[in-house]
C-alpha cells in the first residue's frame, strides 16, 4: 500500500469512542459516516416556503435540516410543515433552532416538540442570571419526555459572559496567566461540556447528545476541536460559523473541516455559506458533500476530472463539456440513486490536451481527452482503462453523454424493490 493509500484509509476512520446517536432514523457518530446537514433561511412561520426549501436542501443531499423556531409562530408552523414534508415523501428530520425562548416554544406548542427530531440549544443565551438553569432544564426534561436528541451549541459569538467572566478571574490569579484567546476557548469548551454534564444529570442519555464549540477563524476550530475531542466521546457537530460568502467562505470551512475530519474528529458537518444573491441555498450542501468525497471519506454523486487549461488548450470546449457532464450527472443523480447500486463511486475525466489527458481518461471510468491547440481534431474516449472509440464533429458532447448513460446502464447493478 503506497502512502496516499494509506493516509486515506486512515481519513476513513471517524474519532475512536464517539458515542452514536440516532436522530430520527439518521445515525450520527458510533462510527456512522459522516453525516451532511444544512440550515434553511425562511421565515419558519411561512409553511409553504421552509416546506419548499427543506425538500430542496433534502434533494441536494442534505440528510438533516435545521429550521429557526423563534416566535409562536415559528413553532406553531412547525408540525404543519412536518405533515407536508412528510406528504411529499421527504422523510428528512427536522432540527429545532432555539435561542433565548426555546423553553417556552417548545412547553407551549406540544406538537411542535414531537414533530422535531432534535433541539438545538445554545448554553450562551439558554438564559441568564437565576432563569438560566430552569430554562435550560425544562429543554432538556421535554427532550427526555419525547425521546428527542440535543445539540448543545455553544458559539463564541454568543459565549456565555457569566462563565467567561468568571475563568477571566481565574485566568488572572494564575501563576502563569494564559493570553485572552485561549482563556476563551477553555471557556467555550467548558460551557459545552458543563451543559452536556448537566443534562446527564437531569436524566438525557449521553446517547442523546450531540456537542458543537463553534468559532469563525480556521486555526481557532482546529485548536478547539481537537482539545474537545481529547476530553470527551461526545458525538460532535462540525461548522465554522459566519464562514462568508463565496469562494472564502468555502475555502476557509474546507480548510478547518479537513483538518479535523483527517484527524477522525467530527460526526456530522454543515458548511455555513452566506449565499450569493439569487444563489440557492443548496449550494452549501454541495460542497460539504463535495468536501467529503474529495476526501475519500463518502460518496455522493459522479465527479468529474477536468483540466485547467493552459496554452495547449485555447479552445474552451472542453470547459463546455465538463460542465455539461457535472451538470447532466447532477440532473440524473436523484433517478440514478433509486435505480442503481454504486452509481456515485463512478469517475469521470474530461481533459483538454494529450499532455495528462489519456493519462487522466486512463484512471477515471470513463474518460475523454479533447484535441489541444495543434492536435488533430479528434477526441479518444477510453472506458475503464482501454481506448473505446474516438469522437469527431459537432456531437461530442451529446456523444460523449450517450457513453456515459450506456455505461450507467451497463456498469451499476439495478436495485430490487
Amino acid at each position: 500500500m503506497n502512502n496516499a493509500t494509506e493516509v486515506r484509509a486512515a481519513s476513513t476512520e471517524p474519532r475512536r469512542g464517539s458515542v452514536g446517536v440516532d436522530i430520527a432514523g439518521v445515525r450520527v457518530g458510533g462510527r456512522a459516516p459522516i453525516v451532511v446537514q444544512s440550515m434553511t433561511n425562511t421565515d419558519t412561520a411561512d409553511v409553504a416556503g421552509t416546506t419548499k426549501q427543506v425538500a430542496e436542501l433534502w434533494r441536494a443531499g442534505s440528510e438533516l435540516v435545521r429550521i429557526t423556531v423563534n416566535t409562536p409562530e415559528a413553532a406553531e408552523a412547525v408540525p404543519r410543515i412536518r405533515e407536508r414534508l412528510d406528504m411529499m415523501g421527504v422523510g428528512v428530520p427536522l432540527i429545532g433552532d432555539f435561542h433565548y425562548n426555546g423553553h417556552q416554544l417548545l412547553t407551549h406548542e406540544p406538537a411542535a416538540a414531537t414533530a422535531l427530531a432534535k433541539y438545538r440549544i445554545n448554553p450562551g443565551n439558554v438564559g441568564f442570571g437565576k432563569k438560566k438553569d430552569v430554562q435550560f432544564s425544562t429543554i432538556v426534561e421535554l427532550a427526555i419526555r419525547h425521546g428527542k436528541a440535543v445539540r448543545i451549541g455553544a458559539n463564541w459569538g454568543s459565549l456565555d459572559q457569566e462563565l467567561l467572566a468568571r475563568m477571566m478571574d481565574e485566568n488572572h490569579a494564575r501563576a502563569e496567566p494564559w493570553d485572552a484567546p485561549r482563556v476563551m476557548r477553555e471557556a467555550l469548551i467548558r460551557s459545552a461540556l458543563d451543559s452536556a454534564a448537566r443534562a446527564e444529570e437531569l436524566g438525557l442519555a449521553r446517547e442523546r447528545i450531540v456537542l458543537s464549540c463553534k468559532v469563525s477563524g480556521v486555526q481557532e476550530l482546529i485548536a478547539v476541536y481537537r482539545d474537545l475531542a481529547a476530553r470527551s466521546d461526545y458525538a460532535l457537530h462540525l461548522g465554522l460559523t459566519e464562514a462568508g460568502i463565496g469562494s472564502k467562505g468555502i475555502v476557509a470551512s474546507s480548510a478547518a473541516l479537513a483538518v479535523l475530519m483527517q484527524e477522525g474528529i467530527g460526526d456530522t458537518i454543515r458548511i455555513s455559506l452566506t449565499p450569493e444573491p439569487q444563489e440557492s441555498r443548496t449550494r452549501e450542501v454541495i460542497v460539504a458533500q463535495e468536501l467529503l468525497q474529495t476526501m475519500g471519506l463518502r460518496a455522493f454523486t459522479p465527479l468529474v476530472t477536468a483540466c485547467p487549461g493552459c496554452g495547449r488548450t485555447t479552445s474552451t470546449f472542453f470547459q463546455e463539456l465538463a460542465k455539461t457532464v457535472q451538470d447532466h450527472v447532477r440532473a440524473r443523480m436523484p433517478e440514478w440513486r433509486i435505480q442503481y447500486d454504486g452509481v456515485e463511486n463512478l469517475t469521470l475525466a474530461v481533459m483538454g490536451c494529450v499532455v495528462n489527458g489519456p493519462g487522466e481518461s486512463k484512471h477515471a471510468n470513463i474518460g475523454i481527452s479533447l484535441p489541444g491547440t495543434g492536435e488533430a481534431p479528434s477526441a479518444p474516449v477510453f472506458v475503464d482503462g482501454v481506448k473505446t472509440m474516438t469522437l469527431r464533429g459537432e456531437n461530442i458532447a451529446q456523444e460523449f453523454v450517450g457513453v456515459l448513460e450506456k455505461y450507467v446502464e451497463g456498469k451499476f447493478a439495478r436495485k430490487v424493490g
